[in-house]
């Protein structure tokens, strides 16, 4: 009788009871952040449900976690990897193939070659000129060229950063987003008064959807220009989104090549990011809008729900020293990418729609 009584509260206590307040604390920083995020003012400023939950989650990290971390650990764990890799799976479903004939072929050159040129100049930046490591280079390049924090959360499993280092490039992206919201309805108005190039709404829409980092953003910036940009801002936006799997599949080739001198000997198969891979068949799948509405609705608000819970956990495990231990090196690469974004995305976006 002893060694049942004995046994049973450590296969009880193993699995699902040790994950519960880890999953609790980072599903109430979650709704807390959707909340937020659903107030207009809010909203209008551009900060949706990850942001928030990723800075409601520091703010928790750094100030009552340290006496939780012990029993939330286990739980803010899984949330940081299992459910961030679900999330970003379920992300396909906000996506159709359909969306790419919307904005043309003129649309795709535009995209891939503002995401590609970006995360070149990043790498060239961050290595050769400030000298950051590969993690912190390659994170801010993939948030700044392809689809702000989500891309930043995807790609770190795909380069295996710490979690300030995360952090900081979630950072940048909040940063220069947020900033973007407000300079671009302004470019656009001077551009209407002194005639700088001929471009119509729905141009400019997807001049801010190529350029701008994160998707509440780019509807914010382009919403306050007119409807016709903003659809179309949204529109090169989920295409620079769907772009992520690719890059994720090529990152992930590019590093195995890299792999250290002794690793020649081992020859280890390409590590393939199978989440990016089912991203692509579950957008496949959404092309053919087999599901009811209502249900791709529910799926596209339970993956807003797990990609916060990533974004709150990631919070949590993200202690201010270490974001400013980073130094301001980090700011100012991403800075230089934000103005890359406005000069050169604007010159690729004049160029390739004069060209197509």
């Amino acid at each position: 009788m002893q060694t049942i009584a004995t046994s049973q509260p450590e296969r009880t206590s193993g699995l699902p009871l040790a994950l519960l307040p880890g999953l609790l604390l980072t599903g109430v920083i979650t709704a807390v952040a959707m909340w937020a995020g659903a107030i207009p003012q809010v909203e209008a400023l551009g900060f949706g449900a990850l942001t928030l939950a990723i800075v409601f989650g520091i703010l928790v990290g750094n100030t009552l976690y340290p006496r939780l971390a012990v029993a939330c650990n286990p739980g803010v764990n899984l949330a940081k990897q299992k459910l961030l890799r679900l999330g970003i799976i379920l992300y396909g479903f906000r996506l159709t193939f359909q969306q790419i004939a919307d904005v043309g072929v003129s649309g795709i050159v535009i995209d891939m070659l503002t995401l590609s040129s970006t995360f070149l100049l990043a790498l060239w930046l961050g290595r050769k000129v400030f000298g950051l490591d590969g993690q912190t280079v390659m994170l801010i390049g993939a948030g700044s060229s392809i689809c702000g924090a989500a891309a930043v959360m995807a790609t770190e499993p795909v380069v295996r950063a710490d979690a300030s280092k995360v952090a900081v490039a979630v950072s940048t992206v909040v940063v220069f987003g947020t900033l973007a919201i407000f300079l671009y309805p302004w470019l656009y108005q001077l551009n209407l008064h002194h005639h700088w190039v001929t471009l119509s709404d729905q141009g400019f829409g997807v001049y801010i959807g190529s350029t701008v980092h994160e998707v509440a953003q780019v509807v914010a910036a382009g919403r306050a220009i007119s409807d016709d940009a903003g659809n179309a801002a949204v529109i090169a936006k989920m295409l620079r989104v769907m772009m992520l799997a690719p890059f994720l599949l090529i990152l992930s080739g590019f590093l195995s090549r890299r792999a250290p001198a002794g690793a020649e000997k081992q020859k280890s198969p390409i590590t393939i990011p199978w989440f990016a891979l089912i991203f692509i068949l579950v957008a496949g799948f959404n092309s053919f809008s087999l599901l009811p509405e209502s249900v791709v609705h529910q799926l596209i608000t339970l993956d807003t729900v797990l990609l916060a819970m990533a974004m709150a956990a990631l919070g949590l495990t993200t202690h201010i020293s270490a974001v400013r231990q980073a130094g301001l090196k980090p700011i100012v690469l991403a800075a230089l990418l934000f103005v890359w974004l406005i000069a050169g995305g604007g010159l690729i976006n004049h160029l390739i729609s004069a060209w197509l």
